[in-house]
C-alpha cells in the first residue's frame, strides 16, 4: 500500500519531516517498483533516507 505524507507507517512518526518524507518516497518506490515487502520497504526507507539527510547536511556545510 503505497502512503503519503499525512498517511505513514507508524515508525514513521517521530522522524523529522525532511526524512519521513524522503523515507515514504523511498519505500513507495521499493514497493512499487521492486514488488517488495512493506516490512523491508519500510525499513530500508528509513535506513536511506537517514543516510541522504546526512548527505544533504553535509554538502549544506561545504
Amino acid at each position: 500500500m503505497p502512503w503519503s505524507n499525512g498517511d505513514y507507517p507508524p515508525s514513521y512518526k517521530n522522524l523529522p519531516k525532511p526524512i519521513r518524507e524522503k523515507a515514504v518516497e523511498i519505500a513507495n518506490a521499493l514497493l512499487i517498483d521492486k514488488h517488495m515487502d512493506e516490512g523491508a520497504a519500510i525499513a530500508i526507507g528509513v535506513k536511506n533516507a537517514k543516510e541522504w539527510y546526512r548527505k544533504q547536511q553535509k554538502e549544506e556545510r561545504k
